[in-house]
């Protein structure tokens, strides 16, 4: 990959993963809810798990859904089912140390597992792939699934730190509530684009 592509990928992987988008809209809320620390795990998640992701598409898991158009129709029933659900997860949480729902933040894994269903992942995974490998190859996939990585890890933690700088300010079960609901209705909206999304 030369310089000049390098550098590019640098800043379409800053700007896609820095922008509002699902991850982004639940890390918020995490740092809200649980604080940066116990988001930890969640961050991580994202950013392995993401580029994990971009390294299998670019080695012909998009191809997949060419050949097989209804693998795509169910990966949009799944993503609108589970992000239903994290919604109406989100929009139940209590305050910090309450017993209600008994709520904890995503783990490593959940987070990874998310990015599958998640559709501003597959967007990101999908054009990264198309516009920056010139010369397919497993190195090559591999260079840009590891420039997520170590882009995605600090532009998402930005979100959950919003969050913790926020979280004092919404102590009171009032603020909280309307915070999570406005979180849950946000993550709902963002279900637009699987409804639109091809491959």
């Amino acid at each position: 990959m030369s310089h000049e592509l390098l550098i590019a990928l640098l800043g379409f992987a800053f700007v896609t993963s820095v922008t509002p988008g699902p991850n982004n809209m639940m890390l918020l809320a995490s740092g809200v809810n649980f604080g940066f620390r116990r988001t930890l795990p969640h961050m991580l998640g994202i950013s392995i798990g993401h580029a994990l992701m971009v390294f299998l598409v670019g080695m012909g898991l998009a191809g997949v859904f060419k050949a097989w158009p209804p693998a795509l129709v169910a990966l949009k029933v799944a993503s609108v089912a589970y992000m239903l659900w994290l919604a109406w997860k989100i929009a139940q949480a209590g305050a910090p140390g309450e017993g209600r729902a008994k709520a904890s933040p995503m783990t490593f894994l959940q987070a990874a597992a998310f990015q599958w269903v998640n559709p501003k992942a597959w967007a990101m995974a999908l054009g990264a792939v198309s516009a920056y490998v010139t010369e397919p190859s497993t190195w090559a996939y591999a260079v840009v699934a590891g420039v997520f990585a170590c882009v995605n890890l600090p532009s998402v933690s930005v979100w959950a730190g919003m969050g913790q700088a926020v979280r004092r300010w919404l102590e009171g079960p009032g603020r909280l509530r309307a915070f999570n609901l406005t979180m849950a209705g946000l993550l709902v909206l963002s279900l637009w684009p699987v409804v639109t999304m091809e491959v």
